[in-house]
């Protein structure tokens, strides 16, 4: 395994995640929960951008049983779109920084982009749910572009999940 740990932080400093390893995949997101979720945030008290600037959403996935909040815990607030909604937002109540997303059942953590630590970070791999993006600005071409979520983002995710269960 990568032994890398990557450190995410919310603005102020006070809340502290690592993630180890490499991650399960690096995607910007589309999709109109993820752009309506970055707005939400955006909007709220002194927040900084959650979004890049075509409106996509930016995230190193990392399995549950490689990521962790190193300090700070106490000061995450869980969030969700809709109350029955499987995905909940963490943002730092200290300075309302965009931490992470959790999608249940789900065994894996979307981290944003943004939090990290400068430094080198993987390449964005995939932009997903492009048929979603509202924005006027060139797709990017840096990497394949899916109108939904394709199939090889839901193998990475399998994948990931079987090498829990055998402790890889």
């Amino acid at each position: 395994m990568d032994q890398i740990i990557r450190r995410a932080r919310c603005r102020c400093g006070k809340v502290v995640c690592e993630a180890a390893g490499p991650p399960i995949l690096t995607a910007m997101c589309y999709c109109g929960d993820c752009q309506a979720g970055g707005r939400m945030i955006e909007a709220r008290n002194g927040a900084g951008p959650v979004l890049e600037a075509d409106g996509g959403a930016s995230y190193l996935a990392y399995r549950d049983d490689r990521f962790r909040c190193v300090a700070g815990a106490e000061l995450l607030q869980g969030i969700k779109l809709r109350d029955k909604a499987p995905t909940q937002r963490f943002v730092a109540t200290c300075c309302n920084s965009a931490m992470y997303l959790k999608f249940k059942p789900g065994h894996w953590v979307s981290t944003y982009r943004n939090r990290f630590e400068e430094g080198a970070l993987p390449p964005v791999e995939m932009r997903t749910n492009i048929r979603k993006r509202q924005s006027d600005l060139p797709l990017p071409q840096d990497a394949p572009a899916y109108r939904r979520f394709p199939m090889r983002l839901f193998g990475r995710l399998i994948k990931a999940r079987l090498d829990m269960a055998l402790g890889r």
